[in-house]
């Protein structure tokens, strides 16, 4: 779905292999917890940002299987909650690039020069379009895409 190196002839195990994911399902440390969750968020969010050189992740090793991925560069996970985030950012109100844009705005950087250009901009919203399609697709077909963080959880009216 969102490898970068397009011109490689030989594929991957897991775009040859439609029960591959369900062998990953089964083997640790993917097997309990939010692990595999948590790849699969970080590389969304890779995606979106052009970070196409992740090459391993870190984790905590004192809290085991318990813990929680390391994005050393970006901090960050993508779940349901944040999936209903981006749809809203892929609204016309509500674009990402008009949120990037506007909040750059507060960079003292960006009095001297703009920090992202136009085109960085418009790839953002093309990489979110991207996410959102290959979700959509993956949904059709699969059950088990999005990890419900929202599970339980109710809003109390105010």
């Amino acid at each position: 779905m969102m490898r970068q190196h397009l011109r490689r002839v030989a594929r991957r195990r897991w775009e040859k292999e439609p029960a591959y994911c369900d062998t990953v399902k089964k083997t640790p440390p993917y097997d309990q917890g939010t692990r595999l969750v948590d790849l699969m968020d970080m590389a969304v969010l890779d995606f979106l940002m052009g970070n196409m050189d992740r090459h391993h992740y870190e984790t905590f090793e004192k809290f085991g299987n318990q813990t929680f991925l390391l994005h050393l560069d970006n901090g960050r996970a993508i779940r349901r909650s944040t999936l209903l985030r981006l749809r809203l950012l892929s609204l016309p109100g509500f674009r990402l690039s008009d949120v990037v844009r506007e909040s750059l705005t507060h960079d003292p950087l960006a009095a001297v020069q703009p920090l992202l250009s136009e085109a960085h901009l418009a790839a953002l919203d093309r990489r979110l379009a991207t996410v959102l399609r290959a979700l959509r697709t993956c949904q059709e077909h699969h059950d088990d895409v999005v990890y419900d963080d929202l599970e339980g959880y109710h809003e109390e009216p105010g």
